[in-house]
């Protein structure tokens, strides 16, 4: 018999370290031998705590949102009765969520212990490598990448072949390969699943590109807020390097030595284009510098380096061991093999999610996302992280590509699908991801630095009810001259929420400057609460609530607020019980 509990971050702060020791205790009490193990996020992080109990047939069973209380229970109906408390596992419909994916980066997450070379190398972990040195020259890797498709998975898609084609062909016998393990946008949250749920596959990602490319140092640049990705990281490097799948002269070819060391970054949104990550591992202020030359010329310490994000080379293993053709079958003509995506937002089934490219988004939110919390109307979703595009509800039949994508005023970005409602204004929207992108801007441009600040000024005076005439049209032309002079990804791409909103959602923006009105009901400066004459009882709940004391009446007596005292926090609306406080 086997216990494994899900001991990824989003387990953790679910509170899998509580069942855990619960589960510890109780096998204690009892008496019983049962092993009792960890492994990574699954991905369906709506449903931690989740733990796999395993019977001697191997037989699994999976118990989902499981707190310290179920434990008693779960391990006397498992461990004693041979039983399965019906009640506690993981519904049809959640497992058939994700059985719908395709996973090749997250292949073993959730599936393995990511604190065990010996689990990575019993799921056919460091073949990969081996075949390569042993059999397959520096060429014919890249020549294999090629043939597979893979676009690089952090935003811009390049072709991953290229890059590292690129960085082979440089002179030098000095190369460096680089992981940006640093994003920050939701794309993050699908690196530190990886390095939290399968760190092997990423060394081993990174030793194929190492091989192909020449290079003999890698350096993994990881956000320093992720302790226990560095912890996992720390441990299955020494672990490699034990087995000697790290250091010199590896699988005693006398052909690569190589080693890896983790740099713990500030995390810096900006740090996402490369040569700001560059800057940063140098020990600079993270900007971005002028290209040509390019990173693949003139990198690391003005040496030939290559910059990959943490899915792309994880997928590298299965590629080798697999095929190219193998990645390639899945997919389109443009865009081959899976891509991550992290759902969030008003979305059901919140989480990590594997598909193969062109899938339709509306199968993504609603068929494996489960669909639109309390089942309002979907509205719009959000691609590409904070400086990505909205896509709304016209659009949903749209494929998972990154041209598809990109022709709707999206982007592909690093995976990060925000879902909205009904009820998200998408003016106020646009400006909560335009002020993320404003703070996180290095200041290098002026086009980013105060262009980004300009158009927050203008979003802000629009949600709070003093837009003016000709303020859409002057978003646009700042959005447009903001894209065209800034001088890397972050300030190129910053206007996207804005400009996208604009082109889907320009009556929104009409009625908050026209009509003072917020159609969604959510920027307080344009709201007006009233009480409804049919509804109101007197019960003074909303009077007693009422922080100005705006609201009167007498017991038993309608009420009313008065307009000059009102501060529109919401309050009486949300003690009243029969729904007399009415919103416009």
């Amino acid at each position: 018999m086997k216990i494994i509990v899900g001991q990824g971050s989003c387990g953790i702060a679910a509170g899998a370290n509580k069942v855990y020791g619960a589960i510890e205790k109780e096998l204690e009490l009892r008496g019983l031998e049962v092993e009792l193990a960890l492994t990574g996020c699954i991905g369906m992080c709506y449903l931690e705590p989740i733990i796999d109990v395993v019977d001697d047939q191997g037989e699994k069973t999976t118990y989902v949102k499981v707190t310290p209380e179920m434990v008693e229970e779960i391990i006397e109906a498992s461990m004693i009765k041979g039983e399965k408390i019906e009640k506690y596992t993981i519904s049809d419909g959640d497992q058939k969520t994700l059985e719908k994916q395709q996973r090749i980066a997250l292949r073993n997450c959730g599936m393995m212990n990511p604190e065990s070379i010996d689990e990575y190398i019993a799921r056919g972990g460091y073949k990969a490598i081996e075949k390569c040195i042993k059999s397959t020259t520096p060429d014919e890797v890249i020549e294999e990448i090629k043939v597979s498709g893979l676009r690089g998975r952090g935003g811009a898609g390049f072709p991953t072949w290229f890059k590292w084609n690129a960085a082979r062909q440089s002179p030098g016998d000095t190369k460096y390969i680089i992981c940006n393990a640093d994003e920050g946008d939701p794309g993050a949250f699908m690196d530190r699943s990886i390095l939290e749920g399968d760190p092997h596959s990423l060394i081993e990602g990174m030793l194929i590109g190492g091989y192909a490319m020449g290079a003999k140092e890698g350096i993994i640049y990881v956000r320093a807020e992720y302790p226990l990705a560095i912890l996992r990281l720390k441990r299955a490097i020494e672990d490699a390097k034990e087995r000697g799948y790290l250091g010199k002269n590896l699988f005693n070819e006398n052909r690569f030595d190589f080693s890896l060391r983790i740099k713990a970054g500030a995390g810096a949104f900006v740090c996402g284009e490369e040569t700001a990550l560059i800057a940063s591992l140098e020990g600079e202020r993270g900007m971005p510098r002028l290209k040509p030359p390019f990173p693949a010329q003139k990198g690391y310490w003005q040496k030939p380096s290559n910059i990959n994000n943490v899915e792309t080379l994880a997928n590298i293993p299965w590629i080798i061991e697999n095929g190219g053709s193998a990645f390639a079958a899945m997919g389109t003509e443009t865009s081959k093999g899976t891509k991550v995506f992290a759902l969030t937002g008003k979305i059901k089934n919140g989480g990590l999610v594997e598909v193969p490219m062109g899938i339709p988004l509306k199968e993504v939110i609603y068929d494996i996302g489960g669909g639109i919390k309390e089942d309002k109307a979907f509205k719009a979703v959000q691609m590409g992280g904070p400086s990505g595009g909205c896509i709304p509800t016209s659009l949903l039949d749209t494929s998972v590509d990154y041209d598809s994508i990109t022709k709707t005023g999206a982007i592909m970005g690093s995976g990060g699908m925000v879902v909205m409602d009904e009820t998200t204004c998408m003016v106020d929207m646009a400006r909560f991801f335009l002020d993320f992108t404003r703070k996180e801007s290095c200041g290098k441009c002026i086009h980013c630095r105060i262009g980004t600040k300009r158009m927050l000024e203008i979003l802000t005076r629009i949600c709070a009810g003093e837009g003016q005439d000709g303020d859409i049209e002057l978003l646009e032309e700042l959005g447009v001259k903001i894209k065209e002079g800034s001088l890397c990804g972050l300030g190129q791409t910053a206007p996207n929420p804005v400009l996208s909103t604009i082109r889907y959602f320009r009556d929104e923006y009409e009625k908050h400057i026209y009509d003072k009105k917020c159609p969604a009901k959510q920027c307080a400066s344009l709201l007006t609460y009233s009480i409804n004459i049919g509804n109101c009882i007197g019960c003074t709940l909303c009077a007693r609530n009422c922080p100005t004391n705006a609201i009167s009446g007498e017991r038993k007596e309608v009420h009313s607020i008065d307009q000059s005292l009102c501060i529109k926090c919401g309050k009486c609306q949300t003690v009243c019980k029969f729904k007399a406080v009415e919103v416009e």
